[in-house]
């Protein structure tokens, strides 16, 4: 197996020394679509740095359905809550986009972490920009239309993978989106008639990165910015720029439903792609 120059945001800010001992440790390995991470409430034996693909954090209900609660690539790490102190978690992890990455046991993490203060800083920095990305997509999933959704994660997948087509069918499009199928065709249908994307026989293809970046909701720039400004990276312009959310220090934050704030009344345009 060939990897190429090493990607991953949490091992390459570690000291020389010690990424090369972490890399000494691990296992180099393929991640292989729908490959189990972890799983429900089953005790985690390893942790995974990933290199290229994308893994899926996904909630489980008791009729077997899950919805996407978070994603992670190249900029974390999967097994987070044994960092955290627990050797389990209510959720799967599994990889929705192939590719690959390192695997460390559980032991040798945890001697890592204990002897680098390093380390446990970018394991502190990353815990909080997937706090931020978890709650974003919470209120995305609230607020924002479907073909919004559709860009937002895509870009986000994007900035993953090292190429701009990646396997995807519509079942684990709509389980990600926590929509029906026949939805994200629809959605995805008005992306790729304005020519954003290319979507057949389960591949999607990036073909206008600019235009899909405006075709998403502020939560892709949001996101994107603050891991850029936790683990270093590009931001993009702000949208929160100008925003005020306070006022002699209370709040002056409204429900957009009632304040008829919020971008869920727009009508995307293939046209034209761009909202009206």
């Amino acid at each position: 197996m060939q990897f190429g120059s090493l990607r991953n945001r949490i091992i390459t800010s570690l000291p020389s020394d010690q990424r090369e001992r972490i890399l000494a440790l691990a296992e180099p390995l393929i991640l292989k679509k729908h490959m189990v991470l972890f799983d429900v409430d089953e005790p985690i034996t390893s942790v995974y740095f990933v290199e290229d693909g994308v893994c899926s954090l996904v909630s489980v209900l008791s009729d077997g359905s899950a919805v996407e609660s978070a994603t992670i690539g190249y900029e974390g790490v999967i097994g987070l809550p044994v960092f955290l102190g627990a050797v389990s978690m209510s959720a799967q992890a599994f990889m929705q986009v192939a590719g690959f990455g390192y695997r460390l046991s559980v032991p040798d993490f945890q001697a890592e972490v204990e002897r680098s203060p390093e380390l446990r800083a970018a394991l502190n920095r990353y815990t909080q920009a997937l706090i931020m990305l978890v709650s974003q997509t919470s209120a995305c999933n609230r607020r924002h239309s479907i073909e919004e959704r559709c860009a937002r994660w895509l870009l986000l997948t994007h900035d993953r993978v090292t190429g701009d087509s990646f396997e995807l069918t519509q079942k684990f499009f709509a389980l990600m989106l926590g929509v029906r199928r026949a939805t994200v065709t629809v959605a995805a249908g008005k992306l790729q008639k304005a020519s954003l994307i290319r979507y057949e026989r389960g591949v999607i293809t990036v073909l206008d990165r600019a235009a899909l970046e405006a075709a998403s909701c502020e939560c892709y720039a949001i996101v994107r910015n603050e891991f850029a400004r936790l683990q270093g990276g590009t931001p993009v312009a702000n949208p929160m720029a100008g925003v005020s959310v306070s006022e002699d220090g209370r709040s002056t934050v409204a429900d957009a439903a009632a304040s008829g704030r919020g971008r869920s009344d727009r009508v995307f345009s293939p046209s034209s792609a761009r909202w009206k």
